[in-house]
């Protein structure tokens, strides 16, 4: 598959995504990952009375309410399993930190992306990004964000992060990012 940008684009994608994977990364060791079930109904957000006010740390030189602060302290990738739009259980924390950063900056509007694998036809892959990017704003919606600040696209398998084709690469191209639009310093 040709790409339409060169290999100087392609290694800034690639050394992004590693960057955003390892700001995401855990120093808790991890325990043995549990068989992945039917997914439970998540309760509606219900902003308590007395909420305590979103204190994030700041890397020097961020500036809060920006995208580089949104994609360091947020994150703006989640992953989805093969064929599938379910949240995975590592996606949930993600989202939660999106949607507590997004109810703080409440001028930010964002698109969800959503994305796929190389794998299947260019029609499936548009329909199934389409449901990913749409199941992470019914997430962001249900905790507490305004449905109008956010926008869906589908990118299929058309813009892949990682240009290889195998698993490890196919596992990280099943995604949804979360692109800031407007509203950010």
């Amino acid at each position: 598959m040709k790409l339409p940008f060169g290999p100087a684009t392609r290694l800034a994608l690639v050394l992004l995504a590693t960057a955003s994977l390892a700001a995401c990364a855990s120093t808790k060791p991890q325990g043995p990952v549990a068989p992945r079930g039917p997914a439970e109904p998540e309760a509606p957000y219900r902003p308590q009375e007395s909420s305590p006010p979103v204190t994030q740390q700041q890397a020097p030189g961020v500036v809060p309410g920006s995208v580089q602060d949104f994609v360091i302290n947020a994150g703006e990738l989640v992953y989805f399993d093969l064929d599938s739009i379910t949240l995975r259980a590592d996606a949930k924390p993600v989202l939660d930190a999106q949607a507590a950063w997004l109810r703080r900056w409440g001028a930010v509007r964002v698109r969800i992306e959503g994305n796929c694998d190389e794998r299947g036809t260019r029609e499936y892959n548009f329909a199934l990004g389409a449901r990913r990017a749409n199941s992470v704003k019914e997430y962001l919606v249900a905790h507490g964000v305004s449905a109008s600040r956010i926008d869906t696209i589908s990118y299929g398998k058309e813009r892949p992060i990682d240009p290889g084709s195998n698993e490890e690469a196919w596992a990280r191209n099943r995604n949804a990012r979360t692109a800031i639009t407007e509203g950010a310093r």
